[in-house]
Parts: C-alpha cells; structure tokens; sequence
C-alpha cells in the first residue's frame, strides 16, 4: 500500500472516531452498574445486527476465515474484556490512557506480520509509551484495582491484533464488517456471558431504561460510525500512520473522567498517561515525516 499523506479530512474523520469512542467509556460504564460486561457487549451487537442484516453482503468465499478472526478479535473478545477491565477500574481515565497501548502494539504486530518497517526513533517511542504504563500502574487510582490493568493490557492486545489482520480484508465495505462483526459476535458472547456472568439476564431484565440507551450509543455511535470510519482510515493509510491520530480519544476520556465520572488522577497517572500519549505522539510525527518522503 502506498502512503499517501494523511490530510485534513482523515483528522476530521479520525476527531468524530476519538470523541465517540471517548463517549462510550462514559456510557458503558453508566450501563455497567447494571448489566455485566460480556452481557452488555451482546446487547451491543444484537442492536447492531438488527441495524445492518439488510445490508450485509457475503465477502469472498477466501475472506471467511479472516473475517471470522477480525470480528471475533475486534468485536466480542475485545469490546467483552475491554469492558470488564472498565467495570474492574471503577475510573474512566487509567482504563483509557492504557487502552492506547493498543497502539505501539499495532505497529510492533503489523512489523512482525505485515513486514512493516520503523526506525530506531518509532521503537524509541513505542518503549516510552510501554515505559508510561508501568508509570501509569502505580497510581493509587490503578492500585486499587490492578486486575483492571492486567486486562485492559490484554484487551488492547487483541484489538492490536485485529487491526493488523484487519489490513488484509478485501471484497467486503465497512459497514458490511460492522454487521457481520456483530453476527459473529453474539453467540460467542452470550456463551461467555451464561458461563460466567451468574444471574446477567436478571439483571438485564431489570435495568434502567439509560442502561439501554448506553447499548444503543455503542451500537450507532461507538460500532457503526467509530469503527466504520476507523476501517476506512486502515484501509486508506498503513496502520503506523493511523493509530497515532487516535490519541484524543483517552485524552476526551479523561476529561469526562474527571468532569463527569468524578476521577481524581494522582501524579503517576499524569506522569504515566503523559508518557503513554508522548510516546504515541512521537509515532505519529514520524509516521507523517516518513508519508510526506521527509525520512
């Protein structure tokens, strides 16, 4: 794939990905008093089924088994962990900030998959952001629920890794992805869900209707427009030059956090979260230097 430079529109379309994205940790974890996490990622993806059957198209009959992996890494394994991991912390910011390793991790993946090269500088800057989560994991808001970090690590991992396998889908639009990513996602989920979620559809029966509407945000606004222009973007651009971009969304996260949520950050989080997000910074600088031919 050619690097063509990354303009105006793509930051525009990369803006309305970070602050949806950003809205959904608010309202998931609104709705995650209520209703387990596999349970409410379900709901997610029925809703989002209901909305895209008429629009499904079939992909080529050799893209099954990558669209089978993308949507299972993407949709249930990551939005079920990554909201367990939210519901663990009990903050919106540390969840967000550590999501964002899923970023250096894309382009350490994309390397040793796709054979994308970066230079000593990236791999300088993929350290520090690594480096920032260590930072990140002893403030007293990330202490006080360390599982919580352990598995947004792995939920960034899994993401990381469908992106990256994601490259590769051919002969299928993003919104056709979307749909079938929440076909394939729903049974897996419910599975998951009855196995260890004792008494979710009790709960789900009983939630407030906001609980509800969180499950429709996520579907319309986080799935359907967030992840279909976020297809678009890998699709258009090589994924180091994609992934920096997105480092408003915990930034937005934060912000709700602390306005909204009621977080209250100590020094390690800012530290750590300013480490993370330099680091990040750091790889989109490069990115864009090496697609305008200047590296």
């Amino acid at each position: 794939m050619s690097e063509s430079r990354f303009g105006g529109r793509d930051f525009m379309l990369a803006l309305v990905v970070c602050i949806v994205w950003a809205g959904n940790f608010l309202t998931s974890a609104h709705a995650l008093q209520e209703i387990p996490p596999f349970l409410f990622s379900a709901l997610r993806m029925t809703m989002l089924a209901l909305l895209l059957v008429s629009f499904l198209k079939p992909p080529p009959r050799a893209q099954w088994p990558r669209l089978i992996a993308v949507a299972l890494l993407n949709g249930a394994l990551h939005f079920g962990t990554s909201l367990w991991a939210l519901r663990m912390a009990g903050d919106l910011s540390s969840p967000a900030i550590v999501m964002q390793s899923y970023i250096p991790m894309s382009v350490l993946l994309a390397w040793a998959i796709l054979g994308e090269r970066f230079a000593w500088r990236t791999g300088s800057a993929i350290a520090l952001s690594f480096a920032g989560v260590l930072v990140l994991g002893f403030d007293p808001l990330v202490l006080d629920h360390p599982a919580s970090l352990a598995m947004m690590l792995f939920s960034a991992f899994l993401i990381a890794l469908g992106t990256v396998l994601m490259r590769g889908l051919s002969g299928i639009d993003g919104v056709s992805l979307q749909g079938w990513t929440a076909v394939i996602g729903i049974v897996p989920l419910l599975a998951i869900s009855a196995a260890i979620e004792p008494g979710g559809f009790a709960a789900l029966r009983d939630a407030h209707w906001s609980s509800w509407g969180s499950a429709l945000y996520s579907a319309v606004f986080a799935s359907l427009i967030g992840h279909t222009l976020f297809f678009k973007l890998v699709q258009r651009h090589p994924v180091a030059q994609v992934m920096p971009y997105l480092l408003l969304t915990p930034v937005f996260a934060v912000a709700l956090g602390i306005l909204v949520w009621g977080d209250r950050p100590g020094a390690n989080l800012w530290i750590g979260g300013a480490m993370v997000l330099g680091g990040v910074l750091a790889i989109a600088l490069r990115a864009k230097a090496k697609a305008l031919g200047k590296a």
